[in-house]
């Protein structure tokens, strides 16, 4: 039994139930080569079964290193790029007290935060005064170890703590997250005697946020990482027992934004009313974007935060092009109450919403958001979670992982590679004179020069 509700119900006046169940036995000959890995790219489709086979050793290994690391550190850097970070900070700033940094709570876990995920000099080195006063520990996270961005970090850093508290010491302090047997990192590893934890062979990075990459941040930060597993568990079980585009909700979220796509909407918006859930957003526009945008295919992912981007981007969204549709994640109950107070003088003419909750006016400026939409050519799906936990959020995760990778084979793509990434590492790499692209550096450089 799932939590998360998937609805679309306000999609009638764009398509039907019946022109949306044509799409049928497209979804389940791609459903079938998801669960029984036949379609391409399956070589990485550990992630699917992941949930089920998580096994007890490793939650309690890793439950013991995050209660060592709260006891030696103050801040918790988690060094890594695109989805060796973006899955534990959604979870974690979705679970977070928005300004947990700034609280005297008596809450016992450090303070995570994150590098390597730029190449930012002014931030690492704003980093580096942070943690010279500060007690701290650092995971690292990269399959290879020469992923430019954590790579660079992670010397920068090693080299900090090390001078800082010696070089027995900062052993101490560092997790690497890497591969099992190959790759610079675990050669480091192995040599400098870190506590490893291994991404699995058959794990991309976007889709690894139930492995070692994601569960220790999590678990660094104080939430329950079995709860985590629970809620992708159901989700999964809800997932594969089968392909019905009306009892599967992954299944139905493929298929409508395939439809839609096919009849021209282009860009997918996901919406959301509550701030702790941006890097939800942030998770699944990697997730979508470099699953789905390929071979001149797949549908462009964008991101609001409303009502705020209300007053920004909701000009363009009722009345720009009509490319667009939206997927609007909802939460029912908020874990605090707080209502709007009565004002005699009444100057901003707010009494007539006075003692009610400020949930109560952020749904009905959902509702109303989504019917202005609506009535502005905007195709509305909606994702409800009856209260933000790790059981939701691990039903929400994985209920995005499998509707991509259902996605992506309608699309006919490869949903788990991503060979467009490598562009710009080979011309920064050419330009930067790495060793071995002399060839590709006199290319550009007389590219730049006009020659």
């Amino acid at each position: 039994m799932i939590n998360l509700t998937f609805n679309h119900e306000h999609l009638a006046d764009f398509l039907s139930d019946e022109e949306l169940l044509i799409m049928q036995d497209e979804v389940s000959v791609c459903h079938d080569m998801l669960i029984n890995k036949t379609g391409k790219g399956n070589d990485f489709l550990g992630w699917v079964d992941l949930p089920a086979e998580i096994d007890e050793a490793l939650l309690s290994s890793i439950e013991e290193d995050a209660r060592k690391i709260r006891e030696i550190a103050e801040v918790f850097v988690v060094i890594g790029i695109g989805g060796s970070y973006l899955g534990a900070r959604a979870v974690i700033e979705a679970l977070n007290h928005p300004f947990a940094g700034m609280m005297n709570s008596g809450k016992k876990s450090p303070v995570v935060i994150y590098a390597g995920n730029s190449i930012s000099q002014d931030y690492h080195a704003s980093l580096l005064e942070l943690l010279s006063e500060k007690d701290y520990a650092v995971a690292v996270i990269s399959k290879s170890g020469t992923t430019t961005e954590p790579a660079v970090a992670f010397r920068i850093l090693k080299a900090h703590l090390e001078k800082k508290y010696g070089k027995e010491s900062a052993r101490e302090r560092i997790i690497s997250i890497t591969d099992k047997s190959r790759g610079a990192l675990k050669k480091l590893s192995t040599d400098e005697g870190y506590k490893t934890y291994v991404i699995p062979d058959d794990v991309g990075g976007r889709f690894s946020v139930l492995t070692p990459v994601g569960l220790l941040p999590i678990a660094v930060a104080g939430y329950d990482i079995r709860q985590l597993v629970a809620g992708a568990k159901a989700m999964r079980e809800a997932c594969i027992i089968t392909p019905s585009i009306l009892d599967n909700p992954a299944s139905r979220y493929a298929a409508i934004r395939n439809s839609l796509y096919r009849m021209g909407k282009q860009v997918e918006i996901l919406v959301n009313y509550e701030p702790s859930l941006q890097y939800i957003t942030e998770w699944w526009k990697q997730l979508y974007g470099e699953s789905e945008g390929k071979e001149g295919e797949g549908i462009f992912p964008a991101g609001v935060g409303f009502t705020t981007d209300l007053h920004s981007m909701g000009q363009y969204i009722q009345d720009g092009q009509r490319m667009i549709f939206e997927t609007v994640i909802t939460v029912d109950s908020p874990a605090k109450m707080l209502n709007i107070p009565h004002d005699n003088a009444d100057l901003d003419g707010m009494n007539f919403i006075a003692g009610k909750s400020l949930n109560e006016v952020n749904q009905m400026a959902t509702l109303g958001t989504v019917l202005a939409h609506i009535d502005g050519d905007v195709p509305n799906l909606g994702i409800s979670l009856p209260k933000l936990n790790e059981e939701t959020i691990g039903e929400l995760l994985y209920f995005f992982e499998f509707a991509c990778g259902l996605s992506g084979y309608i699309l006919g793509v490869n949903p788990f590679d991503q060979p467009g990434v490598e562009a710009y590492k080979k011309n920064m790499f050419a330009l930067l004179g790495k060793p071995g692209y002399e060839k590709e550096s006199d290319a550009i450089r007389a590219r730049i020069n006009g020659e």
